[in-house]
């Protein structure tokens, strides 16, 4: 497995920064949770690692090498899978379908879908299904299987428990576990604050454009009020 390190990052839109030198590293068997307020810059970051954003200065490299000048398709086949905020599914698709464009993508086996559909069963059952038709929280699920069917060394979700029923949290936070477990990197944005501390292995807060290290989990969950009260963000149920 391999490890993601942003170095220095700057970039924005229209000339307005949003990011202003940001540095993280995720390395492999990890969950670093990306924290902060809506619009601080957490889906700039993600964008501007899949190649969707470029930065005017700093580097992005997944074990050595560079990110920055790829054209964004060729970073999925990196093994660097991205499950963006609004799950962007192919509506008119099947479920079926959808996790098929995911095996595409880089190159893998159909031997990857039972793995997938051992992580999320419910999708069995809906595999003929138009992914237009589900609920919100069966599409979130196709999204993340999308993703894994990359057989991803790094994954990148941008509040996937957003909208989820608790059972649903489980299952996503279940996932994102055993993945870890097999060697590959997380990085989290949520807003769920609660849930993610229960599976995260450090944290980060991304304020001003800027990075600050929060600590691991285990400082966070002295004080998670603190930290809540610091995002502005409410308890919700895990």
């Amino acid at each position: 497995m391999r490890t993601l390190r942003v170095e220095g990052l700057v970039c924005g839109y229209g000339g307005a920064p949003v990011l202003r030198g940001v540095s993280l590293e995720v390395g492999p068997g990890e969950v670093v949770g990306l924290l902060g307020r809506n619009g601080a810059g957490k889906t700039t970051l993600m964008r501007a690692i899949m190649g969707l954003v470029r930065p005017v200065e700093g580097s992005i490299r997944l074990d050595g090498r560079e990110l920055t000048q790829l054209p964004p398709h060729e970073i999925p086949r990196l093994g660097i899978g991205y499950v963006p905020q609004g799950r962007r599914l192919f509506p008119e698709l099947t479920v079926g379908e959808n996790l098929r464009m995911g095996l595409r993508v880089r190159g893998s086996a159909e031997e990857v879908l039972p793995w997938v559909l051992e992580l999320f069963p419910i999708l069995r059952e809906r595999w003929d299904q138009p992914a237009g038709t589900l609920s919100g929280g069966e599409q979130q699920m196709v999204a993340i299987a999308r993703a894994l069917c990359l057989r991803p060394h790094l994954l990148l979700l941008d509040e996937p428990l957003e909208g989820l029923m608790p059972a649903l949290v489980q299952r996503v936070l279940m996932v994102l576990t055993r993945l870890t477990q097999e060697g590959a990197g997380v990085l989290l944005a949520e807003q769920r604050v609660e849930a993610a501390l229960r599976i995260l292995h450090r944290g980060l807060l991304l304020e001003g454009g800027e990075i600050h290290p929060l600590g691991t989990r285990e400082k966070l969950s002295r004080d998670p009020e603190r930290l809540i009260r610091a995002l502005g963000v409410r308890r919700g149920p895990l």
